[in-house]
């Protein structure tokens, strides 16, 4: 090896350092490798982010919002985009920390499982195991721009200049921050009739735009395109008897999906209906007497009663709370079911959803209802997730509180026996010694699997329910 001799043509500096020992000598091409290398990770592989199998027999979901963007960083685990399935809106997080280079679908679309919601470059050092490239779905070939595509371009929050410019010509109006998140009803009516949800005041919380807000938007905006533009007279007629049937297609929504595939599943099972008529006024008093109690704030409905008598009464009636196994037709079985999870139908914005309410047996009647009532606010917002909508044992579906007397209540096909509660109603009865006094009624109807249950057992368990709703004192002596 040769010895590097200081006081050659090197830079004073260097024959500084030579010469009083303090460090080796080092090539400036050396020195520059050093400089070019940093902390910064280097994008060097591109992964998929697969929709995978999000559990109960659910082949696609709807794509309400992205969170990202193209050409945007996200870190691993965070949420990439909310998701409507046929049972609960929910996200979807990240596999991957990176950029994303790609969404294959938009906002409204629908995906199946399987298939790569986006394209993210990532770090090969840090996923070693995952392939790089997946095969990606085959392109659409481009589309015409049309009325509602651009529709769709203005309302999202990456709109190109055109777009932008297109909104400019209108006034601006001062709508709330809120006002286009819709549901997927909404946007489907928007997507049939080409309209950008930023043209429309919303009626909703928070100025959302609702399904009444678009209808009444597009029978103006329709009544005013067949007035002639020379007319400056409202020249709207009513109706006439030469007027012609008009027929519009409407896709169904997720909701409005599984509510069709659920009930025809379910009326493939023998019912038979058992109705009952019950006195509910002590319940009433018991009622009004907590709620004037200072010491209890939370209010108390008729529903967290119901639910926790339904409950004892199947400690007494177990098979009511079982499910029927066919998937041997010729050796049926009764799948026997220890915990009480009942479902609770709500009519929501979206449509009729039953979350259920879980371990009820083990719940006080407070705990129920604040259950409850976290399943309302949930529904209400769009945002149950799949463990509360599924599970449920047995179902109480309470149409009373927005009106009707008697209800035919449809059995869910993984449960064998379902009550539908009508509305109360102020009548005369007869009390115990024979005078007419003012009774608080309210109808029952009880639906049952008639392959396995029989009329006098669901008769039995109706009437146990009956007892513990006409004297609720009967609960106190069952309760643990």
């Amino acid at each position: 090896m040769g010895i590097l001799r200081c006081g050659g043509k090197f830079p004073r500096v260097l024959r500084l350092a030579c010469s009083s020992h303090a460090m080796p000598i080092v090539p400036t091409s050396v020195l520059g490798s050093y400089r070019r290398f940093h902390s910064s990770p280097i994008w060097s592989g591109v992964r998929s982010q697969v929709l995978k199998d999000v559990g109960e027999g659910i082949m696609e979901v709807q794509i309400i919002q992205w969170y990202v963007e193209e050409g945007a960083h996200v870190e691993e685990w965070k949420p990439l985009c909310q998701y409507q399935s046929d049972k609960a809106v929910d996200d979807i997080t990240s596999r991957y920390e990176g950029i994303i280079k790609k969404l294959h679908f938009q906002a409204d679309d629908t995906v199946p499982t399987g298939r790569a919601l986006c394209d993210i470059e990532v770090d090969d050092a840090k996923y070693p195991d995952d392939s790089p490239h997946p095969p990606a779905p085959a392109e659409e070939p481009a589309k015409p721009i049309t009325s509602e595509s651009q529709t769709e371009t203005t309302s999202l929050s990456t709109a190109p200049e055109t777009a932008i410019s297109v909104q400019a010509e209108s006034p601006p109006l001062q709508r709330s921050k809120y006002a286009t998140l819709a549901t997927p009803a909404v946007r489907g009516l928007l997507k049939q009739f080409n309209i950008n949800i930023l043209d429309i005041t919303g009626t909703g919380k928070d100025g959302r735009v609702m399904k009444e807000d678009v209808l009444k938007f597009v029978a103006i905006r329709d009544s005013a395109a067949d007035t002639p533009a020379s007319t400056t007279e409202d020249t709207r007629s009513a109706p006439t008897l030469d007027a012609k049937q008009t027929e519009n297609p409407v896709s169904l929504t997720p909701i409005q999906s599984q509510m069709f595939k659920t009930m025809t599943r379910s009326l493939s099972i023998p019912h038979f209906l058992f109705a009952d008529e019950l006195s509910v006024g002590r319940l009433s008093d018991l009622r009004k007497k907590l709620a004037s109690d200072a010491n209890n704030p939370q209010k108390l409905t008729f529903l967290p009663f119901v639910l926790k008598a339904v409950s004892l009464a199947l400690e007494q009636y177990p098979q009511l709370n079982a499910r029927v196994d066919t998937s041997d037709p010729n050796k049926p079985k009764l799948i026997m079911r220890s915990i009480h999870n009942i479902g609770v139908a709500m009519d929501t914005p979206q449509g009729l959803i039953v979350p259920n309410v879980k371990n009820v047996q083990a719940r006080s009647i407070l705990d129920i209802a604040s259950e409850i009532s976290r399943l309302s606010t949930l529904g209400k917002a769009g945002k149950l997730t799949p463990a509360d909508l599924t599970g449920g044992t047995i179902t109480v579906s309470n149409i009373g509180n927005i009106g009707g007397t008697y209800v035919s209540p449809v059995i869910v096909p993984t449960e064998v026996a379902i009550l539908g509660i009508g509305r109360s109603r102020q009548l005369p009865i007869f009390d115990e010694a024979g005078q007419v006094t003012k009774g608080e009624l309210v109808n029952f109807s009880w639906s049952a699997d008639h392959r396995v249950i029989d009329g006098a057992t669901m008769a039995r368990m109706a009437s146990v329910v009956r007892q513990f709703i006409e004297t609720p004192e009967l609960m106190l002596l069952n309760l643990r």
